[in-house]
């Protein structure tokens, strides 16, 4: 009976010292103040918007998170991603609605503090009416795909 204890003991403490071990070795800490943000314009997006990347990168299975800055009065066409997409909103407001067109009547505001989590492949537009920072984080491979391939900055 006395070996039950003592083996109990040596299994939590051996448990223990795995997890102390895992997390001294876990050596990608990072604090991120906004101004270590590098800012660049957003290819895949209309001109006017400004991407600064956190944590990726976006084109591999990984995840990944980034902010976005889009000025005043900014339109965003009906677009669609290959994975959950997962924004939160930091400062303005954010109107986003589903369908394979922008129809400003049927978006819904999400102010800062807010947050919209959109399954992969689900049509949605946004805009906005002043300056608006959003927070997106997911898995990649990361995409951008526009319902009218028209709209696509990258083809003009």
């Amino acid at each position: 009976m006395t070996r039950q204890p003592f083996a109990a003991w040596a299994i939590g403490a051996a448990l223990i010292a795995g997890i102390a071990t895992s997390w001294a070795q876990s050596g990608d800490h990072r604090m991120i103040s906004p101004a270590d943000l590098k800012w660049a314009d957003v290819p895949s997006l209309p001109p006017g918007a400004k991407l600064a990347v956190i944590e990726g990168p976006m084109s591999e299975a990984v995840p990944f998170t980034v902010r976005i800055k889009v000025p005043a009065n900014y339109r965003i066409p009906s677009h669609w991603h290959p994975a959950v997409e997962r924004v939160t909103v930091l400062s303005g407001t954010f109107h986003m609605g589903l369908g394979d067109k922008l129809d400003m009547q049927k978006s819904m505001p999400v102010v800062a503090g807010g947050m919209m989590i959109l399954q992969a492949k689900t049509p949605h537009f946004a805009w906005t009416s002043e300056e608006t920072v959003v927070q997106l984080h997911g898995t990649g491979p990361w995409g951008v795909t526009y319902v009218n391939p028209a709209d696509d900055p990258r083809a003009k």
